[in-house]
């Protein structure tokens, strides 16, 4: 279980909320609510008030590159900063070339310069990378926000598959009302009120 109690980002009020492995949170809100200040300090990226824990291990009681080995941050602007794609892959990452064509992108961009990719290309590349190193709890900030339709389906399936499959829990930041509807409890910002959704809705 991801649990999050009386964790408080900037002006908000004081947020708390569980996530199970295999479900999703959804969180929406207007720009300047405070919803990429959440994710970065549920990946201890920022020091805020407030409990966050996963499998009863506290964010605080673990050093920072161990938290976020198990509770991965997929930000918005995401960056790289090897010479090659491939060397921002854990070795022996299995199946990068079938996970790159499931998301629309060559293979042959493993051994290239990642600043050459266009924006939509690092910010599914960015995914395969996160994901890779397999993760516990997913923090994702508007993963679909740059990409066509096409690719954005892509992305979705992709999550989605994993957040079953691993499992893993999310904490989803999206505009987008069919992404919203995948979750199953959203929390719109600002204020601190936790919405139930079933699959295929959201309150």
């Amino acid at each position: 279980m991801f649990s999050v109690a009386g964790l408080r980002v900037g002006g908000l009020p004081a947020l708390d909320f569980e996530v199970a492995p295999g479900r999703i949170l959804a969180v929406s809100g207007p720009s300047g609510s405070g919803k990429t200040r959440l994710l970065r300090a549920l990946a201890d990226l920022d020091a805020v008030p407030g409990r966050v824990a996963w499998d009863g291990v506290e964010r605080d009681e673990i050093p920072a590159p161990q938290w976020r080995q198990r509770v991965g941050l997929l930000p918005a602007e995401p960056r790289f900063w090897e010479r090659s794609l491939g060397a921002h892959f854990p070795p022996g990452a299995p199946d990068l070339e079938a996970e790159f064509r499931e998301l629309g992108l060559d293979p042959d961009a493993l051994g290239g310069d990642p600043t050459r990719l266009s924006t939509g290309e690092r910010a599914r590349a960015a995914l395969l990378r996160l994901l890779a190193r397999r993760p516990r709890v997913l923090l994702l900030d508007e993963p679909t926000a740059n990409l066509d339709p096409d690719s954005a389906g892509r992305v979705v399936g992709r999550l989605t598959r994993y957040v079953a499959r691993r499992p893993a829990a999310a904490v989803w930041v999206s505009h987008r009302a069919e992404e919203i509807a995948l979750a199953d409890r959203v929390l719109r910002l600002p204020g601190s009120n936790l919405g139930e959704a079933s699959r295929g809705g959201a309150s």
